[in-house]
């Protein structure tokens, strides 16, 4: 007769690997070198989702009493105490397989198989693993949107110390119209707003709980899925079974963090290009800054350059999605796990961070951009505007004239300051025949950047007016998004002490 230890399990029983009740040899040394273990070094990553979805699914399974309260209690205290074991030092065994098993395995050298086993009833790895990597991302999109937020708060900051600086504008990298830096500043603040919409969105198709989907088509046992849902802090069930494995959501979400990726690359490419010596319109601070190893004098904007390479990387990230999932149909879909939207959450994350200092210790050369718009034409259309307004000719024929005009000027050395009514009326001459009825001090005025500034009235221009009231309205639309995110944070928190409570319950029963 065998020998039982404590927990009635035979001391000489030889421990069944899953894979060896089907398969008729072990796994390949190189199978394990490159999937197994891989996959396992994964799944680890997500070892405080594991165990939360262990938790809640065992807490549960006993109080639908599908588990009598003295499993449900062994089984609760050994996912406790893998919960306060470092996931440094957790047993890891290649051969026994998917983390879900070396968690069983774990289980099972506290109790015997025949209690911990039962863990796994009305359940499949499916999803489980589904319901892990949902949790995981959902956290970490919740992490990004908050860093999104701190990031937009800086871009504020600074779009606000600069409603009044006049710079040059640029269409094809030639100046267009005068131009202000907190009117760029919240043109990119509108992109970052709408990059936080499309993250948020993309929350609420993540957020939702597959456990309980099982393989494919549900399950006989009476599993309560809103109750796991409540647990986990889901914000709803997840319904057809038969997407319980879809990983379409992680697809979304990388693609969205792409987009705002080329947000920050966008704006990493424009400052590093106004802070070349050509420009000298921004610079960043030292600590965000390199040296040369030859070039003694030079000061490189590394941490713009990081950005920019981050950026490119990302560009590939919906298509490599994609280009993963295609080949599965709908059918059986183990690819659909996607272990890179970790990276890419990770890189966007750290990124974010990284400008949000750049951002907020910008140095602009305000003097600089005022500048760089002495000499310039870009005022050019606006004297235009004013012709067609005091002449009443087509601006088609006006746009000829002050065309005309330049060239003339340019090629005789003629700045936009000293412009008389007399050249403006040989360049009339030369394209349609008349000269321009408009007064010298309307001419003046035309061409002056700081009054083009000031003539601006259309809605979302760059008039301070009208900067002053894209300000408050970026403010009021970053202030609405924080109390969003710090909602859904508060209701994964309170899902957590009620799974702790529930715990609790069981766990310190008398039964």
């Amino acid at each position: 007769m065998q020998k039982e230890n404590a927990m009635n399990r035979p001391v000489d029983q030889k421990e069944i690997l899953l894979a060896e009740a089907r398969l008729s040899s072990p796994p390949a040394e190189s199978l394990v070198k490159y999937y197994d273990l891989p996959v396992l070094m994964h799944e680890k990553h997500h070892y405080r989702e594991f165990n939360l979805v262990d938790l809640a699914h065992t807490t549960m399974l006993a109080e639908q009493g599908i588990l009598s309260p003295s499993i449900a209690k062994q089984i609760l205290k050994g996912l406790l105490e893998i919960r306060a074991t470092d996931p440094e030092v957790f047993p890891i065994d290649p051969l026994k397989g998917s983390f879900l098993l070396q968690v069983e395995a774990f289980l099972f050298s506290r109790m015997s198989e025949d209690v911990g086993g039962q863990m796994h009833t009305g359940r499949s790895r499916i999803d489980q693993g589904t319901t892990v990597r949902r949790l995981h991302a959902r956290n970490r999109m919740l992490d990004v949107l908050e860093r999104l937020n701190v990031f937009r708060e800086a871009v504020l900051c600074q779009a606000e110390k600069h409603v009044h600086t006049i710079m040059p504008g640029y269409t094809h990298m030639q100046q267009a119209q005068p131009w202000v830096f907190g009117h760029y500043l919240l043109s990119i603040m509108t992109r970052l707003d709408d990059d936080f919409t499309r993250l948020r969105e993309a929350y609420a198709r993540v957020n939702l709980n597959p456990l309980g989907a099982v393989g494919l088509s549900g399950t006989s046992w009476p599993l309560d899925r809103v109750r796991t849902t409540e647990l986990l802090g889901f914000g709803a069930v997840l319904e057809n079974s038969k997407l319980g494995r879809e990983a379409f959501y992680a697809a979304e979400t990388v693609g969205v963090l792409s987009i705002l990726m080329a947000t920050l690359n966008d704006l990493a490419t424009d400052l590093h290009i106004w802070s070349s010596s050509e420009f000298g319109f921004i610079e960043s601070d030292d600590a965000f800054c390199g040296t040369s190893s030859i070039f003694p004098q030079k000061k490189n904007p590394a941490g713009l350059e990081a950005i920019k390479k981050a950026a490119g990387g990302s560009v590939s990230w919906l298509t490599t999605a994609l280009a993963t999932f295609r080949a599965e149909g709908t059918g059986d879909q183990a690819m659909r796990d996607l272990p890179f939207i970790d990276e890419a959450l990770d890189i966007t994350d750290g990124m974010l961070d990284l400008f949000t200092g750049i951002v907020g210790t910008l140095i602009v050369h305000d003097n600089r951009m005022r500048t760089a718009l002495n000499g310039s034409w870009c005022t050019a259309s606006n004297l235009a505007d004013g012709i067609v307004r005091e002449t009443g000719l087509s601006f088609r024929q006006v746009h000829h004239v002050v065309a005309r005009l330049v060239r003339n000027c340019l090629a005789e050395d003629i700045d936009p300051a000293n412009v008389t009514k007399d050249v403006l009326n040989r360049a009339a001459q030369e394209t349609i025949g008349r000269d321009i009825a408009i007064s010298e001090s309307s001419l003046k005025d035309a061409l002056n950047p700081e009054a083009f500034v000031k003539t601006r009235v259309t809605t979302g221009s760059i008039a301070p007016t009208e900067v002053n009231r894209m300000i408050q309205a970026a403010a009021a639309q970053l202030s609405d998004d924080s109390d969003w995110l710090s909602e859904k944070q508060e209701h994964i928190h309170k899902a957590e002490k009620q799974l702790d409570a529930a715990i609790d319950r069981i766990v310190g029963s008398q039964s």
